[in-house]
């Protein structure tokens, strides 16, 4: 039975004088997750919100909160993301030289660990992990600022995390963030994504409703007729 597509909106592109009212609206329009980046200024050049707003956003939503930490050392600061309310903690594989280790201790710590790749990082670097991961995040653009251009070029990497699961019988999610439109949704999709982080796709419009609808529908239908699948660890 294939599972269900599910859209996470970006919180990176809502108003953030209203994140709070932002919040309750993409759950209200029918998000499965609300997706939460985190920059220190390192690690990437942005610098984002940190666990007080996190910890002060939970309380606006029962929504899950996917929270993405794009951070130097992060097993140094896992624990206090979880305990803000993180639900899912994705690391990335650049960002840490302890990355088993940081990845155990989010389960420990009582979330769903997850471990994101950038466009130009190949999967081997990651295929010893797999087995201790909820997710696997893949990055469609170069993190650090929305409203980038999708990379169609990463869809390969798609499809060969989706031939690994199979032939080890894993079970994480395929998410991908990055560019993701009613058009990227559909094309990550059918190489097996099942998770969509969007954001200005969605805060853009007036009303969330219908745009969050669309991805999904998008999505599901591409993925009844989905890419080949590759061994290849690109």
């Amino acid at each position: 039975m294939r599972e269900a597509v599910r859209v996470a909106p970006s919180i990176l592109a809502a108003d953030h004088a209203r994140l709070g009212d932002e919040i309750r609206a993409v759950a209200k329009a029918g998000a499965d997750l609300i997706h939460v980046d985190v920059m220190d200024g390192h690690f990437v050049k942005n610098l984002t919100l940190g666990p007080p707003v996190i910890k002060s956003l939970r309380k606006t939503t029962k929504v899950p909160f996917d929270v993405h930490l794009m951070i130097e050392r992060p097993e140094e600061s896992v624990a206090a993301y979880v305990d803000a309310g993180a639900d899912r903690l994705t690391i990335q594989a650049e960002a840490t030289a302890h990355l088993h280790r940081a990845l155990a201790q989010i389960r420990e710590l009582g979330a769903k660990p997850g471990v994101a790749i950038n466009p130009a990082t190949p999967l081997s670097s990651i295929v010893h992990v797999l087995h201790l991961v909820d997710l696997v995040l893949v990055m469609t653009v170069n993190p650090g600022f929305g409203g980038q251009t999708f990379i169609a070029e990463v869809m390969p990497k798609l499809r060969a995390l989706k031939a690994l699961a199979a032939r080890r019988h894993l079970g994480f999610d395929l998410e991908v963030d990055g560019g993701i439109d009613s058009k990227t949704a559909a094309v990550a999709a059918a190489h097996g994504a099942n998770v969509l982080v969007a954001g200005s796709a969605i805060f853009s419009q007036k009303s969330y409703g219908p745009i969050v609808k669309a991805l999904r529908q998008r999505a599901a239908q591409a993925r009844l007729v989905p890419a080949p699948l590759t061994d290849a660890l690109v």
